[in-house]
């Protein structure tokens, strides 16, 4: 039935884009996958709800910020499915941020993108941890960004976050590595989803910088969350992985 068959799977921001690719790949090889999402109020998100329940899987509203929204996303995780094995840390704050310098990017608007996207993978992550630990093993996915590695103009806020969950990812597997429990990230570049959309425009969007010679896709990015999802990655920890069709190699 697949690679993931018998393991729980739980992906922040799960409802759209990135989040929902996320989702329906787990599903397909064999995990039970638990669909987080700060709102299914929008017809894209009441759809996907239904379909990841009708595979058999759990949709829960969950504010990242909040420790007892994250506590309580594991808490019925559990109920439903008795285990917890990966956790992919992807909800973040991406469209409609003020793309501008240091001196007009708005201060409330900076910590309101470092709550949600580095606050919010440490809280589900130290939510989980305790039931991984009872396992001995799991698994825990951070979707960074290259722009982490190359640095961006105009988007500080959502750079530095970024770059915070390379040394979060780091920090973790250095703690949990006793228990079995790997870390690592994906860093993506420039994708194609609505969020994307409201900072870019992708139509024009200058790919003779990527090898590949093309505008990456959301579902370029699922054979590296199954891999590290899978027992392939076991002995692997600590590692951010690229996918951006080649355009920052090291």
């Amino acid at each position: 039935m697949g690679r993931l068959k018998g393991k729980v799977a739980i992906v922040t921001g799960g409802a759209k884009g990135l989040g929902k690719e996320f989702c329906f790949g787990l599903a397909r090889e064999g995990a039970s996958v638990v669909m987080a999402a700060h709102r299914f109020d929008t017809e894209g998100a009441k759809e996907a709800k239904a379909e990841i329940e009708t595979l058999g899987g759990l949709a829960i509203e969950v504010d990242v910020t909040s420790e007892a929204d994250t506590q309580r996303m594991a808490q019925q995780t559990l109920e439903k499915f008795g285990r917890i094995d990966v956790l992919v840390n992807n909800a973040a704050i991406v469209g409609g941020i003020t793309r501008a310098g240091v001196l007009e990017t708005p201060v409330d608007e900076f910590e309101r993108v470092i709550l949600v996207n580095l606050k919010g993978p440490f809280l589900a992550t130290r939510a989980v941890v305790p039931q991984m630990k009872a396992q001995n093993s799991g698994k825990v996915i951070v979707l960074s960004s290259e722009t982490a590695l190359t640095g961006s103009r105009g988007m500080i806020h959502y750079v530095t976050s970024k770059g915070g969950l390379l040394t979060l990812t780091k920090s973790l597997a250095a703690e949990l590595g006793q228990y079995n429990i790997c870390v690592n990230a994906v860093a993506p570049g420039f994708t194609d989803t609505p969020a994307a959309r409201t900072i870019g425009d992708v139509k024009t969007y200058d790919t003779s910088k990527t090898p590949l010679a093309r505008l990456e896709q959301p579902g370029d990015l699922v054979g590296a969350v199954l891999f590290f999802a899978s027992d392939e990655s076991n002995f692997i920890t600590g590692q951010t992985l690229v996918v951006d069709g080649g355009r920052y190699m090291h």
